[in-house]
């Protein structure tokens, strides 16, 4: 039996054990509190942190695009947009409520400005879903007249703002389209994260170049991002902006492109499907470089609409392809005098022999044709390039050999890319022995040489590969790498730094030998007789070799109509290589184009004196 002492010391050793426990919960409470509070305060306050803050990519300002003179190609315009604050609007309870209270609010500002509601409440409810701590844009790129309505109201409008950034815009509408190219907004592919640091959660929008220099030279043009720290709180409601780093802006660039005369050209090849390309012979600056038809790049900025998209795809002009650089055309006779100068260079034929041209060449059992079907009687090198001779070619070529010929168009330049600072440039096709039995299985014949010989084939080239060799031609046999950009100039410096050119090759012709086809190019133009002499303009001494290619479907008809030409003469301030599709032949069709451009860059003006010409 227990007694009550007993019972009592029972009672004893578990209230004892009870204040241990407590004691043991107490203590355990005090260091879990201070293993939070104290020892690891600092990682949880880190934590803490570093989920309420997000980081906002704010891009620099574009730089800016000039022609040779200053005039602006491209540039920036503020665009206006009408912006609700979401964290000012919010209301208490579910997001449905703060949603129909910001919806409300825009249709009273839609009154009020006389604005369509362009937005709903869906647009609110993603906003806030995926965008919440940037600022809600509700009307873009407002008028003069809503921005006036905006200044004159009588009370604001509590959480909105006007907001403000920067629009591409092209002033110059199509001018040199396919060589300023378009920007287009910013995929996520094309963003660069690490320029702001850690992870980027959102991203002001922002342009990247697409096409032409924008595409080209865009990580300059760009600039540098910046960006914005901004705390939110545990809605996802801006709370604060904790930090902010300034973008920098992009660098500007000046084309050697002259507005003038890029304008001048484009006006010329208003009406025809083709390309001209206008260069300094001094430096290889590209002048003007023309793709006709052309786009106006406006079009593209921020996105373009679709119907305009399609209508640009499904012309079968594809007036977005620059065929100066990325068009491949067989050159005609405008071959002819890189072949003549071959043979002179390498003595297969001097300056006084002549070739016979009865109309026709035999070669085997084939017969070779002269455009002329009468035939041109005897004829030198001069002659031949004056009346374009497709005989004495044909016999040329055949006393040559081929490789003459194709040293001489490799060594100008052709079957390679200019290097042009320009995307999708061709190298066009300088055919060979290995190439053809490559791509037929087949031997290099004399046919073959004979078809080469007067620009026909296989052979391939592009109007700015043609405007080169013009300029070579000028100049004396200085083959020039054309250069499209003049300068370059950083947001810090207050002068362009000029690009210097670049030779590829010097010729070293010999005198005579040049002063011979030369002036074979001066009688195309200026000759009464001349293939060319459409092309003449009263006062200025003009060379220049016409062309006609055929293409397409054997005996379809279609032709391309070519011409080269440099002036003055004695010393040559322009070179230009133009082509245009589906001409009746070059002295018909491009001739009197080439008199158009160079009346105007001559007199500072078009005119439409085309159909007579004038030939001296």
């Amino acid at each position: 039996m227990i007694s009550g002492q007993e019972n009592s010391q029972a009672y004893k050793w578990k209230i004892a054990l009870l204040c241990l426990f407590v004691t043991g919960c107490f203590a355990f409470l005090c260091h879990f509190f201070w293993s939070i509070q104290v020892n690891k305060g600092g990682f949880y306050e880190a934590s803490l942190t570093k989920q309420s803050m997000r980081r906002v990519r704010v891009p620099g300002l574009r730089g800016m695009i000039y022609d040779r003179n200053g005039v602006r190609i491209a540039d920036n315009d503020p665009s206006y947009s009408i912006s609700v604050y979401l964290e000012e609007l919010r209301q208490p309870g579910s997001t449905a409520r703060t949603v129909d209270y910001v919806y409300s609010m825009i249709t009273n500002m839609a009154d009020y400005f006389q604005l369509p509601v362009e937005v709903d409440k869906k647009d609110i409810k993603n906003h806030m879903h995926r965008r919440l701590p940037l600022p809600f844009v509700v009307w873009k790129d407002i008028d003069q007249k809503t921005i006036a309505r905006w200044a004159e109201r009588p009370e604001p409008f509590p959480g909105v703002d006007l907001f403000v950034d920067a629009q591409r815009v092209y002033p110059e509408g199509d001018l040199a389209s396919h060589v300023v190219g378009y920007v287009g907004r910013a995929a996520k592919k094309d963003r660069i994260d690490d320029e702001f640091g850690d992870e980027i959660h959102y991203y002001v929008p922002e342009m990247v170049g697409r096409s032409g220099i924008e595409k080209r030279f865009d990580s300059i043009l760009r600039g540098e991002a910046g960006g914005r720290l901004v705390r939110v709180d545990v809605s996802g409601y801006k709370y604060e902006e904790t930090a902010e780093r300034q973008p920098k802006s992009g660098a500007d660039i000046q084309l050697t492109i002259d507005a003038g005369i890029q304008r001048l050209a484009q006006q010329v090849m208003k009406d025809v499907t083709g390309s001209v390309v206008v260069m300094d012979p001094h430096n290889g600056d590209v002048l003007a470089m023309v793709s006709s038809p052309g786009f106006d790049p406006n079009d593209f900025v921020p996105y373009i609409p679709a119907t305009v998209w399609n209508a640009l795809r499904d012309d079968p002009r594809t007036p977005l392809l620059n065929r100066a650089a990325a068009g491949a055309y067989a050159p005609g006779s405008i071959f002819k005098p890189v072949v003549a100068l071959a043979g002179l260079e390498a003595g297969a034929i001097d300056g006084s022999e002549t070739f016979h041209c009865p109309g026709y060449f035999k070669l085997g059992r084939s017969v070779f044709h002269c455009w002329y079907r009468p035939g041109h009687g005897d004829v030198n090198v001069r002659e031949a390039l004056m009346h374009s001779c497709n005989v004495f070619f044909f016999k040329l070529a055949q006393r040559g050999g081929y490789d003459i010929i194709y040293h001489m168009a490799e060594a100008l330049g052709l079957g390679r890319k200019t290097g042009i600072e320009l995307d999708y440039e061709r190298g066009g096709l300088l055919p060979d022995d290995y190439w053809k039995r490559e791509h037929y299985s087949q031997p290099w014949t004399q046919g073959d040489t004979c078809n080469v010989s007067i620009g026909q084939g296989s052979l391939l080239v592009t109007p700015l590969q043609m405007a080169v060799i013009a300029c070579a031609l000028a100049n004396g046999g200085t083959v020039f790498k054309p250069n499209i950009i003049h300068g370059i100039r950083m947001p810090e410096d207050r002068h362009f730094m000029p690009v210097e050119a670049t030779v590829v090759n010097q010729m070293n012709w010999k005198p005579k030998n040049l002063a011979l086809v030369r002036g074979g190019m001066y009688d195309v133009v200026m000759h009464p007789k001349g293939t060319g002499r459409k092309a003449g303009v009263e006062g200025i001494s003009i060379a220049g070799k016409t062309g006609t290619a055929e293409y397409g479907r054997k005996g379809s008809g279609l032709k391309y109509g070519w011409m080269i030409a440099f002036a003055p003469f004695d010393n040559p301030e322009y070179a230009v290589a133009l082509v245009v599709d589906k001409a009746v032949s070059g002295g018909t069709t491009a001739a009197p184009l080439m008199h158009d451009l160079m009346y105007g860059i001559f007199y500072g003006a078009s005119t439409n004196n085309s159909s007579s010409g004038k030939s001296s």
